[in-house]
């Protein structure tokens, strides 16, 4: 009865609350406004990739997701992080073990068996004894002071942590994949942009050849738009060094050798279709990045290892138990007569350890000061790189928009400039200078539809979009 009320009092404080400083998410210190002047605020896309309407991007994304050797790695890493997890938990539990033993032992005559034989020389002569064991053993200790609790808490953290740095792996490399398909597509617009010039600098110079011909125009004329042809053909082959580079990114990032991507990246004139992105941003939808949620499972995982070192401090119970039959002769192992049982708890209690505990309580301590600033710093970080994202996105629209218009009067102006040198009214000068310009006109604006799908890209990645609700976790 008494070693029942004794266990029982002692599992009941095994539920007692933890020694430690209890976690609580800590606050972002973002504003709660707006990061943007407009009152409107809405979430971006999940699926951002899809707002630019290139199915081809959308199977590149969702083919990363699967074949990437970084996203692999990190899945596996959420794995171990899960096994540790187990391993970390299995102590809370009683451990029960077997045991079989067979000792045959001789003792000294001349030892303490001398005093038992009186005044004979040499004390008794006992035959060498053989002893038989089977049984099992068994351990609990009993987490009072919520050590053992306080370690499963840090665990369950660390997994939290695993967790999030494989959606920010996840994130980092469908952003990657984005903007490398991205500045793709634009090199070949530029390709495309620059074979166009190519076709109607020839048409000028054939013009030229004719003008000259009959002595309309002198051979100055046609050699000027002979280098220009050539300056524009001069510019193709670092293009095309580019598309091929972006290429090869892209079959790595697929775990593909170089140029297995040819046939399925070619050549495509069409820039890609810009998505609508909100005008304002909610700083609630900064805490939605993976760094940030990885930064505060860290402060978790810190704050409770302080808790585990809290609790070293105190005494440890164990409870051990054993049972088993022990038998000098195999004859009689196996009967009732041979059972024999021991249980009762162990203490123990830190006395002197050298300064080792104190030390380890300030380490955590400054372990855990040093994950609050990193939550911190991250948060900061998150809110830096929004608010850049926004006003990159915006300044690049507006260029946008003029070098569209641009581009409308700079083509007016060089079809003006033939049609007046066909007339003989203007000089050819006229109309190399007018097409040049146009031609520079088109490539800004193919560049900066680039750099607008890359900013917007980057805006997406500052708001930790794009793995939400789109991907399994690791595991399911």
């Amino acid at each position: 009865m008494r070693k029942t009320a004794l266990l029982f009092i002692l599992t009941a404080l095994s539920g007692c609350n933890a020694v430690g400083p209890d976690f609580s998410p800590p606050a972002s210190g973002l504003p709660e406004r707006a990061l943007a002047a407009s009152a409107k605020t809405s979430a971006p896309n999940p699926e951002w990739w899809a707002s630019f309407r290139d199915p081809t991007l959308t199977a590149l994304v969702r083919d990363v997701a699967q074949a990437n050797l970084d996203i692999q790695t990190a899945t596996l890493r959420v794995a171990e992080s899960r096994f540790q997890r187990g391993v970390t938990a299995a102590v809370q539990f009683p451990t029960l073990g077997g045991d079989a033993k067979v000792t045959r032992e001789q003792y000294s005559k001349n030892g303490i068996l001398s005093l038992m034989g009186g005044l004979v020389p040499g004390g008794l002569d006992v035959p060498p004894i053989s002893d038989h064991f089977v049984g099992f053993d068994a351990s609990w200790e009993i987490d009072i002071w919520g050590r053992v609790r306080r370690s499963v808490e840090a665990a369950d953290a660390q997994v939290q942590v695993s967790e999030d740095q494989r959606r920010d792996a996840l994130l980092s490399v469908m952003a990657e994949t984005a903007r490398d398909y991205i500045q793709l597509r634009g090199a070949q617009v530029q390709i495309g942009v620059l074979n166009d010039n190519v076709k109607v600098a020839e048409g000028i110079l054939k013009l030229a050849d004719e003008r000259q011909a009959k002595g309309m125009q002198s051979a100055l004329d046609t050699e000027n738009a002979r280098s220009q042809l050539e300056a524009y053909r001069a510019q193709i082959p670092p293009l095309e060094q580019q598309e091929s580079e972006l290429i090869n990114a892209l079959s790595f990032l697929l775990d593909q050798p170089p140029g297995a991507l040819k046939a399925r990246l070619g050549q495509k004139r069409k820039s890609l279709v810009l998505a609508a992105v909100p005008d304002g941003v909610s700083s609630e939808l900064a805490r939605r990045r993976p760094d940030i949620r990885v930064a505060e499972a860290q402060l978790h995982a810190a704050t409770a290892q302080t808790g585990v070192a809290v609790a070293s401090f105190y005494p440890s119970i164990t409870l051990n138990g054993q049972a088993g039959l022990d038998s000098l002769n195999t004859n009689n192992l196996l009967r009732a007569s041979s059972f024999q049982w021991s249980f009762g708890p162990s203490v123990s209690v830190p006395i002197f350890e050298g300064g080792k505990l104190k030390n380890n309580l300030d380490l955590r301590e400054t372990q855990q000061q040093e994950a609050a600033l990193a939550y911190r710093k991250t948060v900061m970080a998150a809110w830096r790189d929004v608010v850049n994202a926004l006003v990159a996105l915006r300044s690049e629209k507006a260029r946008y928009a003029r070098l569209s218009e641009q581009v409308l009067h700079a083509r007016k102006a060089a079809g003006i400039a033939r049609d007046r040198y066909r007339d003989g009214v203007t000089e050819f000068i006229n109309v190399l200078d007018a097409e040049r310009t146009a031609l520079i006109a088109e490539q800004q604006q193919a560049q900066s539809a680039t750099t607008l799908g890359v900013n917007q890209v980057q805006l997406y990645k500052a708001l930790g979009g794009g793995w939400e609700g789109t991907f399994p976790a690791a595991g399911e």
